[in-house]
């Protein structure tokens, strides 16, 4: 009972800011403009923020674990060729294949993740080595997947400068870049600038959280229930059934298996 009560104090609050997003959507007071504001700020502003700064606490030289972000970007990679593969021979509506594929292999690891872990432990853990093995990967493959994929005779296939200026200013990627290398240098950022990221970066959940639940409409994922039932299922219960017995031979305990958890169902 206590590890229950545990897991759903974790996990319960996330959830709960979603349905007061809905709420609140319902009731008027976060329209789709709200919506569509919140989304941009976050992904161009407070989310690349709270990525740089998760990536410069960390300790490069005495906490970099090579063999920990290998595995994270192995498994990433491996588990979106495959569904995108699969994807392209099994999919009766080609229209959906990008859609699916995004649903199918990429996660809420910076929003969501970070969420659940810092209920749990308190702080980040190893978030921001799963971050980096990880969300680059998820960003990049957006982008191509996407851009190849678009539904429509009217789009022309892109070029290839158009896929690396499209992954080259992904600003969560950046923001991962920035600090990684920030991570490498002997400084640290002056309290003031510290405070002032901190407190931008501290509004990328519950925002985050609240946009999503305001702007939910289920309805649209039932009129597609097949494809929405498979991609949910592959991404909570597929992967992690897969990949965590893996990474339990591989000798991963602890934290490090909640990050992998967080990558992988989350």
């Amino acid at each position: 009972m206590q590890n229950l009560i545990f897991s759903l104090n974790a996990t319960l609050p996330v959830f709960l800011v979603m349905v007061v997003g809905y709420a609140l959507g319902q009731l008027g007071f976060l329209p789709p403009a709200f919506c569509k504001a919140s989304d941009r700020l976050t992904f161009k502003v407070t989310l690349p923020l709270m990525l740089f700064l998760d990536m410069a606490e960390i300790d490069m030289r005495r906490d970099f674990q090579p063999k920990f972000v290998l595995f994270c970007f192995g498994v990433t990679l491996v588990s979106i060729l495959a569904i995108w593969g699969l994807a392209r021979v099994l999919l009766r509506d080609k229209s959906l294949v990008g859609e699916f594929v995004q649903a199918s292999y990429r996660s809420s690891a910076a929003i969501l993740g970070v969420a659940f872990i810092q209920n749990i432990y308190g702080e980040a853990g190893m978030a921001p080595l799963m971050i980096l093995g990880s969300v680059p990967l998820f960003n990049i493959f957006a982008v191509l997947i996407l851009m190849i994929q678009s539904p429509g005779e009217q789009h022309e296939a892109p070029r290839p400068g158009q896929l690396l200026y499209g992954v080259i200013t992904n600003p969560i990627l950046l923001g991962i870049i920035a600090g990684t290398v920030f991570s490498l240098l002997p400084v640290e950022l002056p309290t003031l600038a510290d405070k002032t990221l901190n407190s931008l970066a501290s509004l990328t959940t519950p925002l985050a959280l609240l946009s999503i639940g305001a702007s939910f409409e289920g309805t649209k994922a039932l009129q597609k229930a097949g494809p929405t039932l498979v991609a949910a299922l592959l991404k909570t219960v597929g992967l992690s059934a897969i990949f965590i017995p893996c990474a339990v031979a591989l000798g991963f305990r602890e934290k490090e298996l909640v990050a992998l958890l967080i990558m992988l169902g989350s």
